[in-house]
């Protein structure tokens, strides 16, 4: 495997592909918007004016969009990658998206012998950039042996987590977790303010204890320092949060912590959308 097509060159993607490219792999990309990736254009990758053309000659396709039915569009359009790809080429789709969908692709690409994974992952644009993504792999696990060696140019923590969508079902567990954490730091955080404590002198005292977390070493100076920069974007997490209550509800769950976070983000959507998630402490002041 020497040829990687990507596609979704975003905050993400960007590091993503620069990793692989460090790993020594020979990157085709296509983005929507070419003059947002001509510094990796610049540093050797090879850019194609649509997917189909990106997808057709690589060994291993790659794809990490912003929704759904983006997925949809790049994997089932009439000039997507599976109706492109050369036969053998292993297509990962690392977006986070559907179960159903993930099943979908994996059904249709077998139908044109391709193996398709879903791999989502978590690790945020820090993981990204430092290679070291966890990465939630789901479908044949002899798919998942043969393309580890492109999995460990993204990420350092890479698990087979069953068959096509059980990455995806990884993935959302791994956001319900973040939703209830994230939820307690901002809560923490107002409490103390209200309280008249000493923010930096707060998360001195309590990073290393039982209540540390990685979402309060992540957010919790930026928080204080009124930092919202986008590290994932507020949008993309409300749009894992539905997909993981949607998930839930099928299998007759009731997440309540869950749909009571994913509430809370929705009244700030249409203004901070574009933002971080720890913007999330604006619901609170």
């Amino acid at each position: 495997m020497k040829k990687i097509g990507f596609v979704g060159v975003g905050i993400m993607g960007k590091s993503m592909v620069r990793n692989l490219m460090k790993a020594g792999y020979e990157l085709h990309i296509y983005a929507r918007t070419k003059s947002k990736v001509e510094d990796v254009i610049s540093e050797g990758a090879v850019y194609h004016d649509t997917v189909g053309e990106c997808a057709s000659d690589v060994d291993v396709m790659i794809s990490i969009v912003g929704y759904p039915k983006d997925v949809e569009e790049v994997y089932f359009g009439e000039k997507g990658i599976l109706n492109s790809a050369k036969e053998g080429t292993y297509v990962i789709d690392m977006t986070t998206s559907s179960p159903k969908l993930a099943k979908k692709i994996y059904d249709a690409a077998k139908e044109k012998g391709l193996h398709a994974m879903d791999a989502p992952v978590t690790g945020g644009d820090t993981g990204a950039k430092n290679g070291t993504l966890s990465i939630l792999v789901g479908g044949d696990k002899e798919d998942y042996e043969a393309c580890h060696k492109v999995f460990e140019a993204m990420g350092t923590n890479i698990n087979y987590e069953g068959g096509p969508g059980c990455g995806q079902h990884t993935k959302m567990a791994n956001q319900i977790m973040i939703a209830g954490t994230l939820s307690g730091v901002c809560e923490a955080m107002r409490y103390a303010e209200a309280q008249g404590l000493d923010l930096h002198t707060l998360l001195d005292s309590v990073a290393t204890g039982a209540a540390g977390s990685k979402q309060l070493d992540a957010f919790g100076k930026k928080i204080i320092d009124g930092d919202f920069a986008p590290g994932f974007f507020m949008k993309h997490f409300i749009k894992d949060m539905n997909l993981a209550v949607e998930e839930a509800e099928s299998k007759g769950l009731n997440l309540k912590i869950l749909k009571q976070v994913l509430e809370n983000y929705r009244t700030l959507e249409e203004a901070y959308g574009d933002l971080g998630t720890q913007t999330l402490i604006k619901f609170y002041r």
